[in-house]
Parts: C-alpha cells; sequence; structure tokens
C-alpha cells in the first residue's frame, strides 16, 4: 500500500529501479494550453549541479551516467488522462558517486505571455513507482494554493549514510526553468 506523504516528509527508497512519476491538471477555462515541464537537477555535496548534463529535462532526456531518463514532454498534459503527466525513470545504482541530491521540479512555459501560474493548477503531484512491479510505493500531493508560483520543486530525493530517501518538498517559486539553473550552476563543468 501506498504512503500518502506530507509536506516536508521523509521516507527511506530501500529500491535501486524506480520512476518518479508527475502529474497535474489545468483548471479549465483559462484561455490557452498549459505547458508543464517535469526536471531533475543531479547536485554535489555544495548543492551545485555536477554539470549542464546533469539538468535533465525535456531538451536533456538522459544523464551522462545513465541513472536518470525523462520519458519526453507532454506539452498541453493531455496525454495523461489521469495518469503521469511527465515521468523520470531512476537507476540509483548508476548514479554519479558525486551527486547528493536530485530535486525534481517543475516549471509553467511561457507563464508570463500566458500569465498563467499553479494556482490555475489542480491535482499536482509527485509519486514513486517501483519499477519492478509497476506499484506505487509513496505518493505526495501538493494540497497549498501556489497562487503567483510558476515554479515547485515538488520532491527530492538525497543520500544520507549512504543510503537513498526522498523528500516531499512543495516549495513555490516565480520562477521559470532558467532560475533553477541558474540557481544551482556552478558556472564550470565537473564532468
Amino acid at each position: 500500500m501506498a504512503i500518502n506523504l506530507q509536506k516536508g516528509q521523509k521516507i527511506d527508497i530501500g529500491l535501486s529501479k524506480i520512476s518518479i512519476g508527475l502529474g497535474w491538471d489545468p483548471n479549465e477555462g483559462t484561455g490557452q494550453d498549459f505547458d508543464l515541464d517535469a526536471s531533475a537537477i543531479m547536485i554535489n555535496s555544495d548543492r551545485k549541479l555536477l554539470g549542464e548534463n546533469y539538468f535533465i529535462f525535456y531538451n536533456n532526456l538522459k544523464s551522462p551516467d545513465g541513472s536518470l531518463e525523462h520519458t519526453g514532454d507532454d506539452p498541453t498534459g493531455g496525454n495523461s488522462d489521469g495518469d503521469d503527466d511527465e515521468a523520470i525513470k531512476v537507476d540509483l545504482s548508476k548514479i554519479d558517486a558525486s551527486v547528493q541530491e536530485i530535486l525534481f521540479v517543475v516549471t509553467i512555459e511561457d507563464f508570463e505571455r500566458r500569465k498563467q501560474n499553479f494556482g490555475q493548477v489542480r491535482n499536482s503531484y509527485i509519486r514513486i513507482v517501483d519499477d519492478s512491479n509497476g506499484q506505487e510505493i509513496a505518493k505526495y500531493e501538493l494540497d497549498e494554493d501556489f497562487s503567483i508560483e510558476t515554479g515547485v520543486e515538488f520532491g527530492r530525493l538525497y543520500k544520507r549514510n549512504n543510503q537513498w530517501k526522498f523528500e516531499a518538498s512543495g516549495i513555490g517559486y516565480r520562477a521559470d526553468l532558467g532560475f533553477f539553473l541558474e540557481k544551482y550552476y556552478s558556472g564550470e563543468i565537473i564532468k
């Protein structure tokens, strides 16, 4: 049975192959399609991105170490039909030893021109699925009203004492994808 996580709650993963599924439903009648984008940011102990190729998103679908693979962009959110809108497959056994944390964020593409924010999105969630049997092991449903935010850190995987754990974050930002890249980018390519 899956665990329903609360904001800030942490769990042990205990698996090596998982999928991180992210889902959302735009409110009806907003006038334009919503293009929400899931991304993963692989950072080291200094909380810096290992390198540009460790920023996994719709234009960089796979990490150099082969541990993360984005299943592809859903530009309208219309492909999910109640399932995950976007997913990132994770093989924790392949993660570069320098990676201490992986942040999972969702941003709204072109939010300024379309005048969109997460207050116009409902049923947002992040979930962890065991790839060996397809069973959901944990889910965090964002129940806050992010009325001005345009980017949300849904959750994070992090390593403590050589064990991977997951924390439900739910931290909103008034920002786009570039903000997250800039926030964690050290200016040098490590790998």
